[in-house]
Order: C-alpha cells, then sequence, then structure tokens
C-alpha cells in the first residue's frame, strides 16, 4: 500500500515539474483516492494554470469528440501566455461569433461616436404648399430605423408648410449594392433583405414613406423609383442611432441584419459607392495582418456568420479578443454589448452556476452542426482571460453547449 501511494505522489510531483506555471502561485488541491488508504487524507497541491489543463482534457475524453471536431484556445491577458490550446488553427465555420470579428473591425475603423444615418432632401421649390420638385429618402442602412423616425421624416415636410408633392419620390440606395443577400447563406433560411434602406427588416421603404405621408394629409402626386441624391438638394431632417445601440441588438440578441448593416459600414468607410462585401472583406483581412495573422488565409464571406463558406480558426477570434482587450477606444464599446452568462441575451439561460453568473461575457453562434462561443470571463484569481470554442459535426446542440458551458466552468471557478 505505501508502495502504491508513493508511486502517485512521485506522478503528482512529475506533472508539476513538467508543466510550467503559467499564472500566479494560487493553488488547489487534490486528494488521493480513498482506496489507498488513510495517508491518502493528505492532499497535493497543485498550480491553478496544471489544473485547468488536467479538466479541460479530461472534458475533450468525451465520446462526441470521436464524431465531431472542436477548435479551443484559452489566452490569459493578465498574464500575457496562452493557458490552453487544441486545435486552435483548424478552419471552422464560426457561425455567429463571426459578429465578434465583424464588431471589433469595425469599432477599430469607425469610432465609438459612429452613427447609422437616414437622411430626407428635396430639390425645386415650395410655393403655396406645394413642393414643385423631388424628395430623397436617402439610406443609410441603419437597422433601427422605425416609426417615430418615420413619422419625424413626414413631420420635417409639414413643418416646411407643405401639403402637396409633385415630382418624385426616390429612394437613395447608392450607399450600397444591390446585392439583398449575403454571399453563402441558404436560400431556405429566413434571411433579412440587405438594402439601404431597411424598414421592419423589409426592403419597403418606400411604400411605408408614402403611407405615412398620405397618412398625415399630404397630396402625393409623386411617382416612385430610384436615385442618388444630386449635391444641390436640401437635407431638412436627418435620423440617426449610435454604433452602441446597434452592437447591442447585434450582439445581445445575435440579431444578423444588425451584423450585416455593421459589415457594410464598415465597407462604406473607405470612401468609394457602392459599397460592397468585398471592400469589407479587405478591412477585416488588413485587421487580422495587424493581430499578426495572415488575413489570406481566412475565408471571410459575410458579417453576420450566416454563411457556410465562413472559415476562420479559435486563434483569430482569440487574436481579436486579445486586440479589442488592449484598446480601450475597442473594449469599452464591444464588452456591454456581450451576452452575460445566466443574465441576458443569448446566454440567458446558460451558466447560472455562482462562479459563471454575470462573469462570463461572450458570443455565441450556432448554425447546423455548428456551435461556437467566445469572448472574456475572470478567472479566481483575479485574472483576465478570454476563449474562443468552435464545435463543428456535431448533431445536437445541447451537448457542444454543456461542453463549453463546462470549460467556462473550468476557467471561472476556484
Amino acid at each position: 500500500m505505501m508502495k502504491t501511494l508513493q508511486s502517485i505522489r512521485r506522478l503528482m510531483g512529475w506533472l508539476i515539474l513538467i508543466v510550467p506555471a503559467m499564472m500566479s502561485a494560487q493553488t488547489l488541491q487534490y486528494a488521493v483516492p480513498d482506496t489507498v488508504g488513510e495517508d491518502t487524507a493528505k492532499v497535493v497541491a497543485m498550480p491553478w494554470p496544471q489544473r485547468v489543463q488536467m479538466q479541460i482534457d479530461s472534458l475533450l475524453r468525451n465520446p462526441m469528440f470521436e464524431t465531431s471536431q472542436v477548435g479551443l484556445m484559452v489566452y490569459d491577458l493578465t498574464a500575457d501566455s496562452t493557458l490552453y490550446r487544441y486545435g486552435e488553427r483548424q478552419m471552422l465555420r464560426p457561425a455567429s461569433t463571426m459578429k465578434l470579428v465583424t464588431a471589433i473591425a469595425a469599432i477599430d475603423r469607425l469610432g465609438g461616436s459612429y452613427q447609422f444615418k437616414t437622411e430626407l432632401c428635396y430639390t425645386g421649390r415650395v410655393s403655396d404648399g406645394t413642393l414643385e420638385g423631388d424628395v430623397y429618402c436617402v439610406g443609410g442602412m441603419d437597422p433601427l430605423f422605425n416609426s417615430d423616425d418615420m413619422k419625424a421624416l413626414v413631420e420635417s415636410l409639414r413643418k416646411m408648410g407643405v401639403d402637396t408633392l409633385r415630382g418624385h419620390l426616390y429612394a437613395d440606395k447608392s450607399m450600397k449594392n444591390l446585392d439583398l443577400q449575403g454571399e453563402g447563406w441558404c436560400w431556405d433560411d429566413d434571411n433579412p433583405p440587405l438594402t439601404p434602406l431597411p424598414y421592419g427588416r423589409q426592403d419597403k421603404f418606400m411604400e411605408r414613406f408614402e403611407n405615412h405621408l398620405r397618412e398625415s394629409g399630404i397630396v402625393v402626386e409623386a411617382f416612385s423609383a430610384t436615385a442618388t441624391k444630386p449635391d444641390s438638394a436640401y437635407c431638412i431632417c436627418t435620423r440617426f442611432h449610435t454604433i452602441d445601440q446597434v452592437l447591442m441588438r447585434m450582439m445581445k440578441e445575435s440579431d444578423n441584419l444588425f451584423a450585416e448593416s455593421m459589415f457594410y459600414h464598415l465597407a462604406a468607410s473607405t470612401g468609394e459607392r457602392p459599397a460592397t462585401a468585398d471592400q469589407a472583406r479587405t478591412l477585416i483581412r488588413r485587421l487580422i495582418d495587424k493581430v499578426g495573422l495572415k488575413g489570406t488565409q481566412y475565408k471571410i464571406a459575410d458579417g453576420s456568420g450566416l454563411s457556410l463558406y465562413n472559415y476562420v480558426s479559435p486563434e483569430l477570434e482569440v487574436r481579436f479578443l486579445r486586440h479589442a482587450f488592449h484598446h480601450p477606444n475597442i473594449y469599452l464599446h464591444l464588452l456591454p454589448s456581450l451576452p452575460k452568462a445566466g443574465m441576458d441575451g443569448t446566454l440567458k439561460k446558460r451558466m447560472k452556476g455562482s462562479f459563471t453568473l454575470g462573469n462570463v461575457k461572450a458570443k455565441t453562434g450556432s448554425v447546423t452542426g455548428v456551435y461556437s462561443l467566445a469572448g472574456y470571463c475572470t478567472a479566481a484569481n483575479g485574472h483576465d482571460l478570454c476563449f474562443a470554442i468552435i464545435n463543428q459535426g456535431v448533431m445536437h446542440g445541447r451537448n457542444a453547449r454543456d461542453f463549453q458551458d463546462s470549460v467556462c466552468q473550468v476557467l471561472c471557478e476556484p
């Protein structure tokens, strides 16, 4: 019996020596199984990083990984070192954790004060209550544009004394190209149309605008068409929502329209019109290069993760999370938008344990066969961590989510 106990002690000592300590000297204690004898009540101290590594190793022995893939990376932001990695460079479909990539790239490029605008402009003149000229609704792909905003556009004409419109009602959609779907989107999904003038998640802005005009008592003797606002036009009303407002719904609720709007505003920041997905991809690849990887090695198809053509890696997502963490101008806008475990967004019903509740702040993702989770948490020793987990080839989403939640539990518990 004593020989068995000594063998176990030698094995534990060997493990401690060969696994480098990566963080503080905080320790947890592991008891030797009771079957060894009464001396097994003594415990062997193990540094926290090794404990995390051993427990995640154990989780990876789950039978689900006999038929599915997983890529996983955990980075200790405080210690500036990798805490755990497993298949972190595999090219995998990110599902909606693609929104993290889009959000970080957009905030980095556009800034935290950026606005999503819709404008109402006109040409011609007003005489005896009649506008002899053209009205332009200038789209800025604002996914939050609502009925109050529409009423404000109409009211701006009424304040000018307009009771009759003669000319044209133009939809200015020059902000982006005419593609209403993203590359690699499934035809049978409930996909939002990618129009520069969204209203109620539909491409019916001008129809609703004309209805509001008539309901307000304005006589419409004008034809609807599409055209670009001339430089000589007068703009009488601007409605906008902030990047923080768009981020909150994009990330908390994983809204695909909001993510694609962010994607095309990133593209439009080049100054080229119309904005295209290729322009956004170019800027994202530049940021990938900036964080130390090669942008050309990854496939960026859209901004939301709906596309089955996206291929990134957990390592890439962790690099972006690290970049955001070290740049307060990004992190202060990104962090509040992430779902909080057990509290809100797509994590409201997950990880309600005492160590993960409100601690894990992460973006979820799911398309058929793919489940992902990437974000931040704080370890029991006070270290800030970021992580990315992508499960692929999983037919039962609950299995992947349980695995991800267990990894987060290991990272957060003392």
